[in-house]
């Protein structure tokens, strides 16, 4: 006769790999927009430039998807012309994007990182200052 494990005396088991790894994923609306971006629809782009490339790669030749990729070369210039023209577009336009995002998204946080108050917090306090009695005398030169 068997019979069932007990199970531990400290409480339910550990959560599995696949556990952890979704609540990851489900925690991924807790990150800043672009983090989040990154995650979601990023890795789509990402995959999908990689991908061109790859093919670019096998079908042109490394070198010639390079220069294509970073416009060194025009997509007319290689043959097949069909999956250049993707690729050329590619790095003329998503790939500059990505890049421009990622450094205004450092830009902002950095900003807001060092924003320490409110400009109306400061403008009160500017007023509060200005109404106080005894003010400083004026320096002006009279003897």
């Amino acid at each position: 006769m068997s019979s069932a494990p007990a199970p531990p005396p400290g409480g339910p088991p550990p959560p599995g790999r696949r556990q952890r790894l979704r609540a990851r994923w489900a925690d991924r609306h807790a990150l800043p927009r672009f983090g989040y971006w990154l995650l979601s629809r990023g890795v789509v782009v990402l995959t999908t430039c990689g991908a061109l490339y790859v093919l670019n790669g096998f079908l042109i030749g490394w070198a010639n998807a390079y220069n294509v990729l970073t416009g060194i070369t025009s997509p007319e210039a290689v043959r097949p012309q069909w999956c250049a023209w993707p690729l050329s577009l590619t790095g003329w336009a998503a790939i500059p994007a990505i890049i421009g995002a990622a450094a205004g998204h450092v830009i902002t946080e950095q900003i807001q990182a060092h924003h320490a108050r409110e400009l109306s917090d400061v403008l009160d306090e500017l007023r509060r200052l200005a109404e106080q009695p005894g003010s400083p005398p004026s320096s002006g030169g009279g003897s």
